[in-house]
């Protein structure tokens, strides 16, 4: 599923369900840098996972932890971006592209939506893959080839209704076809490995692997 080697620069950790799949535990012991949107500070600190940055507007936070935390927290008051933009912005700051978004359904349906649409927003300028506690979701803009077990279920979701595209490797593969609706590319399988998602043109494709 397009994990095993990867090297993650960052780990965004917004306030839904924690996140407790292997994957993701990995990530969180691996890498270097854990933004924490301020929200999801205390479910961090609980799965014993201390964040290196702190971002959002605090107001969720104890007295005693702004105090403690001081050093790591980030204020931001903006009322225009969620927690989760404000983290990618944070991390846009420091020069970091390599970014694990963890948490992200936001324990409601339209947070998790919401969500799915800004990592397809700033996947054009940052490489983001977001684990939930079901499955990982990648972002292509380009013809990409993809790891994955055969058999493994594959869910490929494209925004622009005018971008034709290729299946190769799948159970159903598909030609030069336009998705007119989002759910037109899901519940596909692996047929062989690697396997293809040919653009042809640009735009924004969402891919899902189920766990």
């Amino acid at each position: 599923m397009v994990l095993a080697n990867e090297h993650f620069q960052a780990a965004i950790i917004a306030n839904g369900s924690f996140p407790e799949n292997e994957a993701a535990q990995k990530i969180l012991r691996q890498v270097q840098h854990i933004v924490c949107c301020d929200g999801a500070f205390d479910k961090a600190m609980a799965h014993g996972y201390t964040p290196t940055a702190i971002v959002g507007d605090c107001d969720s936070m104890k007295s005693e932890d702004l105090q403690l935390y001081a050093d790591l927290i980030h204020p931001d008051k903006s009322e225009a971006y969620n927690d989760l933009q404000k983290a990618l912005k944070y991390c846009i700051q420091l020069g970091l592209d390599h970014i694990a978004l963890l948490g992200c359904d936001g324990l409601r349906d339209d947070h998790f939506i919401a969500n799915i649409s800004i990592m397809a927003t700033y996947s054009e300028r940052l490489d983001l893959v977001m684990l939930t506690n079901n499955g990982i979701f990648h972002v292509i803009h380009h013809t990409a080839q993809l790891e994955a077990t055969p058999g493994q279920q594959v869910s490929i979701f494209c925004k622009d209704e005018n971008l034709p595209l290729t299946f190769h490797g799948l159970k159903y593969p598909v030609t030069k076809r336009c998705f007119k609706y989002f759910w037109e590319g899901s519940l596909n399988e692996v047929a062989e490995t690697p396997f293809t998602i040919e653009t042809h043109g640009s735009g924004t494709v969402l891919v899902y692997f189920p766990f």
